[in-house]
């Protein structure tokens, strides 16, 4: 026991486990840290055995984390993204100036993209890198700063916090509704909806809200990204159901009206500021959350 307690392995040995938890397979996690599987192995074998625990279930479909191991990737992943930022700040320049983000596709374009030169005009020494998908990244091993996620906030070992006020609301551009107008939530059934399949919720779950029975027909479309059921909806084609934060310039410029009124809108909570804990006492991720919540509160 007073071993494990002044116990720290190497640095070597955690990065071959969080590569191997990874990419489930010790060849290539091996191959990303540029050594033999033999030696990854190794150092994942004397990992467990100094820790007194197994990390990883062996099958011959691959490796996949225990319990334990699940635990100790959540408390490590943030100390190996610390140890590797403080590193490059010490002895790089450019490092200390670049701000790392990334975000889902449709919130990127959508509402990051368009104000992006506003923070850079506040911050100009700030070179900033954006990167779009719809996977969580790791911090550590993509080297990021801060992260728009979305869905539901279950992200342990990391500082989360939730945009406020979001609502999901039924969209369509003013031809639309010239030629199809709507006047009350139950003509909708009769409707061209366009289903967004991307947010948490959807149009069944906005007719059950407003208890209404739901279409038996056909969606006009089904698109997996927020762009493209926003500009279908643009484009005239149909209604949406919609996040208004992420369709905001739309709603703006006229280009897509609110097809009800407010009563008709849900709330939601599905988009999340999330950062290792203590990187918001680095300045550029501290600038970042500060600008981002004026943005976000005006």
């Amino acid at each position: 026991m007073e071993k494990n307690a002044k116990y720290c392995p190497a640095i070597r040995s955690l990065r071959v486990f969080e590569e191997v938890a990874h990419y489930g397979n010790v060849a290539r996690a091996a191959e990303e840290l540029n050594i033999t599987p033999s030696a990854a192995s190794h150092q994942l074998a004397k990992l467990e055995k100094d820790l007194g625990c197994i990390l990883f279930n062996r099958s011959p479909k691959g490796m996949a984390l225990t319990l334990a191991g699940e635990n100790y990737l959540k408390e490590i992943s943030p100390l190996l993204l610390g140890l590797a930022q403080a590193s490059a700040r010490l002895g790089n320049q450019h490092a200390r100036s670049a701000l790392r983000i990334h975000c889902a596709p449709s919130f990127g374009l959508l509402w990051l993209l368009p104000r992006l030169h506003k923070f850079r005009e506040r911050y100009p020494e700030l070179q900033v890198t954006l990167s779009c998908s719809y996977e969580n990244l790791s911090f550590s091993r993509d080297n990021i700063d801060i992260a728009v996620r979305h869905g539901f906030p279950e992200w342990q070992s990391f500082e989360i916090k939730t945009i406020r006020n979001e609502k999901m609301s039924a969209l369509a551009s003013p031809a639309y509704l010239a030629k199809y107008p709507v006047s009350a939530a139950e003509e909708l059934i009769n409707h061209a909806l366009i289903l967004s399949e991307s947010p948490l919720i959807q149009w069944p779950q906005w007719f059950a809200a407003m208890q209404l029975a739901q279409p038996d027909k056909d969606w006009l479309f089904r698109f997996d990204r927020s762009y493209m059921s926003l500009e279908a909806a643009m484009l005239g084609h149909g209604v949406v159901f919609e996040s208004e934060l992420l369709a905001e310039e739309y709603l703006r410029s006229g280009k897509l009206v609110r097809v009800l009124d407010e009563s008709c809108s849900l709330p939601v909570n599905a988009h999340h500021l999330v950062y290792p804990r203590g990187f918001a006492q680095f300045p550029h991720v501290s600038s970042f959350l500060q600008w981002s919540g004026e943005q976000l509160a005006g």
